[in-house]
C-alpha cells in the first residue's frame, strides 16, 4: 500500500472522529479507517492518483478569520462556527431562505417533506445572517447564494434580493430548479434581475429525458426567459455514476450552444448522503477525476484532463493583489480535491481550453514571486511596469482565440484593478467547474477546515458545507428545527398545503 498521507475523519456510522489513511491503490486515490465499534470503512477518495499528485502541488492555506463567531472547545469539526482553525474566509456565503421544494429529488441534501418541518427564516433574520457574514476580518464576504429548497417558492424573494443588495453584497446568486417561476415567467426572471440578481444557479442533470426527469422539457422557456430578463445562467449538473455520466460531454457542448446566456457549468459529483448501502455506494460513486475522463472521452479530447486546475492554483493573483494594494483580498483557497475548473473559449466552431494558450502554471508561479518581492521591500510601482511588460510573455498570441485579447484583459485586473475586466473574461468564456462535496465515507477533516463556502444560521453560526450537510444532526437540522414549523403549523398558520406547490407538469 503507497501511503500518501493520514487525516482526521468521522465514522459514518457513530461520528466518532477517527484516524485515516488516504493511499494509493491500482491507480486510485482511497480513504479507509477503523471504528472500534463499527468496523472498516473503505472508499474513493480521488478517483486518479497521478491527477491527485498534480492538483497537490497547487494547495494553498488561506487567511483564515480574525474574528471567530466561535470558541475552539471541541476538535474539528464538533464546533463549527467559525473558529480561529478555519484557514478560509467565506468566499461563497449560503443563506437558506426556505426548505419547501416543488420537487422531491432523491439525492437532495434535504427538502421540508423529509424533515418534518418548515424552516422560512423572517426578513428580520436574513437581514442579521447576511450581516453576520459582512463582518468577517480581514475579508468580509461580498457573495451570497440564496439556496434552498427553491427560493422560487418563498413570495417575498425580491425583499430578500433587495436585503442582501442593501447589506453590501456585489454578487447575488440565486440556487433554484426552475420549475417554479423561471419557467412560466418572464416578468418575473426581469424582476429577479433588477432587484440586484446576477446569476440564476440552475439545477440541470442532463440533456435528455433519461438523465434529467426534473427539468428536461422545460429548460428551453427557462434560457429564453432569463436571456429577456440580461440574466446569467450556471448549469449545476449533479452526477451520478451509471444514471447520467455518461451525457457529461452532452451537457459541455448544450452550454457551448447557449453560451450567450450559459456563463458556466458547475459539475458536481454526487455527495452520497445518508445511510446507503455499500453496494449501492460503489455503484453510484464517482469523483472528480472520473467526470473529468469521461468528458475527454465524450468530446473527443476536445476538454483533455490537463486542461483543469485545482481551485487554490488562483491564490498567487490574490497574493499579488494585495502586495501591490496592502490590502486583505478575496482568496480561493479551498483544499486542492474540493474542486477544479478551467475556462471554455470559442475560436469559431472551434473549443480553446485557457490553458492551451497560457502557460497558467508559469504564470501563477511568476506572480507569486513578484508578491514576495513586493512584501521584502522591493518598489510596488516598479514591479508593476515588469508585470506589464512581462505578462505577455505567459499568453501564445498565435493560439490564443482571435476575439480575445487576454493580456490587456489581466493588465487591467491585475495591476489597474479594474475587476470589470474579469466580467468581460467571463462573457467571452464559458466556466466550466467541478466541485466534489463530500459525505461520511470520503471525509477528511483537513478538507473541512479549508472550506470557503458557508453557511449562515439563524443563531449567529457561519458554517462549512460539508460540515453543515454532511452532519446534518449536529448543524442543519438541528439548527434549523429551533426556528421552524412544524407542518402541520406551518399549513394551519398558511391555510395551504405543502403539497400545493409541488411540480405537475403539463
Amino acid at each position: 500500500m503507497n501511503v500518501i498521507k493520514t487525516t482526521q475523519t468521522l465514522c459514518p456510522e457513530c461520528l466518532k472522529i477517527l484516524l485515516g489513511t488516504i493511499f494509493e491503490k491500482d491507480g486510485k486515490v482511497m480513504i479507509k479507517k477503523t471504528c472500534p465499534e463499527h468496523g472498516d470503512f473503505e472508499d474513493v477518495y480521488w478517483g486518479d492518483y497521478e491527477m491527485y499528485k498534480r492538483s497537490e502541488k497547487f494547495a494553498k492555506d488561506g487567511k483564515g478569520i480574525d474574528n471567530p463567531n466561535v470558541e475552539l472547545s471541541k476538535a474539528c469539526p464538533q464546533n463549527c462556527g467559525l473558529c480561529n482553525m478555519h484557514k478560509s474566509h467565506t468566499a461563497l456565503g449560503n443563506i437558506v431562505v426556505t426548505n419547501r421544494c416543488d420537487l422531491q429529488c432523491f439525492y437532495c441534501f434535504f427538502y421540508a417533506k423529509a424533515m418534518g418541518y418548515v424552516y422560512e427564516p423572517t426578513l428580520d433574520q436574513i437581514r442579521e445572517m447576511l450581516r453576520n457574514m459582512r463582518k468577517e476580518k480581514p475579508v468580509p464576504c461580498t457573495a451570497v447564494q440564496l439556496t434552498g429548497g427553491n427560493p422560487e417558492i418563498r413570495e417575498d424573494l425580491l425583499d430578500i434580493i433587495k436585503i442582501a443588495k442593501e447589506e453590501g453584497y456585489h454578487h447575488v446568486q440565486l440556487n433554484i430548479n426552475g420549475t417554479h417561476k423561471l419557467q412560466h415567467d418572464a416578468e418575473w426572471a426581469k424582476k429577479v434581475r433588477d432587484a440586484g440578481v446576477n446569476t440564476v444557479y440552475l439545477s440541470f442533470d442532463g440533456t435528455t429525458q433519461q438523465t434529467n426527469p426534473k427539468n428536461h422539457k422545460e429548460i428551453p422557456k427557462m434560457l429564453e426567459n432569463a436571456r429577456k430578463a440580461g440574466m446569467g445562467i450556471v448549469l449545476v449538473p449533479t452526477v451520478i455514476n451509471t444514471v447520467n455520466d455518461h451525457d457529461v460531454g452532452n451537457i459541455l457542448r448544450f452550454g457551448i450552444k447557449n453560451i450567450d446566456v450559459v456563463r458556466g457549468i458547475n459539475f458536481q459529483p454526487v455527495s452520497l448522503v445518508g445511510r446507503i448501502s455499500k453496494a449501492d455506494r460503489e455503484k453510484m460513486r464517482i469523483t472528480i477525476p472520473d467526470v473529468i475522463k469521461r468528458m475527454e472521452e465524450q468530446t473527443n479530447g476536445a476538454v483533455s484532463k490537463d486542461d483543469w486546475y485545482p481551485v487554490p492554483t488562483v491564490a498567487p493573483i490574490t497574493h499579488f493583489v494585495e502586495a501591490i494594494t496592502k490590502k486583505p483580498m478575496y482568496e480561493l483557497s479551498a483544499h486542492h480535491a474540493c474542486g477544479m475548473a478551467t475556462y471554455l473559449f470559442l475560436d469559431g466552431d472551434k473549443i480553446v481550453p485557457l490553458p492551451r494558450f497560457v502557460d497558467v502554471e508559469g504564470l501563477v508561479k511568476y506572480l507569486d514571486e513578484k508578491a514576495e518581492e513586493i512584501k521584502g521591500g522591493k518598489n510596488r510601482a516598479i514591479t508593476s511596469m515588469k508585470v506589464i511588460s512581462k505578462i505577455g510573455s505567459f499568453i501564445d498570441k498565435e493560439k490564443q482565440p482571435k476575439n480575445l485579447d487576454l493580456k490587456r484583459i489581466l493588465i487591467n485586473a491585475l495591476v489597474k484593478h479594474n475587476y470589470k475586466a474579469l466580467g468581460e473574461l467571463h462573457h467571452k468564456s464559458l466556466f466550466v467547474g467541478m466541485m466534489h462535496f463530500q459525505d461520511l465515507y470520503n471525509y477528511d477533516i483537513e478538507r473541512v477546515k479549508r472550506c470557503c463556502i458557508h453557511y449562515a444560521q439563524p443563531d449567529g453560526k457561519i458554517v462549512p458545507f460539508c460540515a453543515f450537510n454532511v452532519i446534518p444532526q449536529w448543524y442543519r437540522d438541528k439548527i434549523q428545527k429551533e426556528y421552524s414549523l412544524s407542518i402541520e403549523e406551518w399549513e394551519k398558520k398558511t391555510g395551504r398545503k405543502l403539497e400545493d406547490d409541488f411540480y405537475k407538469r403539463q
